[in-house]
């Protein structure tokens, strides 16, 4: 029934590659099915000034589409001057979703930024690269931790997300871009391991969705979610 022949209830193989760049004091790509993003985390001693002398620490994300990372080339948003609606809207979504994993009084007064580049888009980006980032936000903490800059964990728990949606009037999970743009029902859930939900976006693309089929989509989710912390937890314990 679906276009890839998975289970209503089966996700996209799930890949976390670590320590993919030189520099970066965090870095992994992360494969979900065909969508690949590569997520860097960099530690600065600074952060934005609506903060500073508070003690706290922020975490914050940029997010980007690389040219030909779809069917047809995409122009550089640097190249018009300025970010699209959808890229601020995603970049806001990954940096509010990684904080709400993060004791910001432990993590002291510094920034971490998450970059997130996708290199190929097969549906679920904004999904891929949050779960990325936390991986690439937890390799950068345990350098901070490891070199006795910060004194307790500051990452409170791993946070991952993933789609699921109505498709062909069928609750499914993890959404590839065939089935994506032709859902009925589109919904992202954000969640922490122990399952509170940070944040959800869902919206009728086509048709109305009932409160027990957002029930479904909910339990979708925790499964999804569950089966990405596991990738997660044994990527930074490689």
């Amino acid at each position: 029934m679906r276009p890839s022949g998975r289970d209503l209830s089966e996700m996209r193989p799930i890949s976390i590659e670590t320590g993919v760049t030189k520099h970066a004091e965090g870095s992994c790509m992360i494969r979900v099915g065909d969508t690949h993003v590569l997520c860097t985390a960099t530690i600065e001693d600074r952060v934005p000034p609506f903060i500073k002398g508070s003690g706290l620490g922020w975490v914050t994300a940029e997010y980007g589409m690389l040219p030909r990372s779809t069917t047809s080339r995409m122009r550089r948003e640097a190249a018009s001057g300025k970010q699209g609606g959808r890229t601020v809207e995603i970049q806001r979504l990954i940096g509010r979703s990684l904080r709400a994993g993060v004791d910001r009084v432990a993590l002291g007064e510094r920034q971490i930024t998450v970059d997130c580049d996708v290199i190929q888009a097969d549906g679920g980006t904004r999904c891929a690269s949050i779960t990325g980032g936390w991986v690439a936000l937890r390799l950068a903490v345990d350098k901070l931790m490891k070199a006795g800059l910060v004194k307790t964990d500051p990452l409170i728990e791993p946070v991952a997300a993933v789609s699921c949606g109505i498709y062909a009037g069928q609750p499914v999970l993890d959404l590839d871009y065939p089935e994506d743009s032709e859902a009925g029902v589109d919904g992202n859930f954000i969640m922490l391991e122990s399952r509170r939900l940070i944040e959800v976006q869902m919206s009728a693309e086509g048709a109305t969705y009932s409160r027990d089929q957002m029930n479904q989509l909910l339990d979708l989710a925790e499964k999804g979610v569950a089966e990405l912390v596991s990738a997660q937890r044994a990527a930074v314990n490689a």
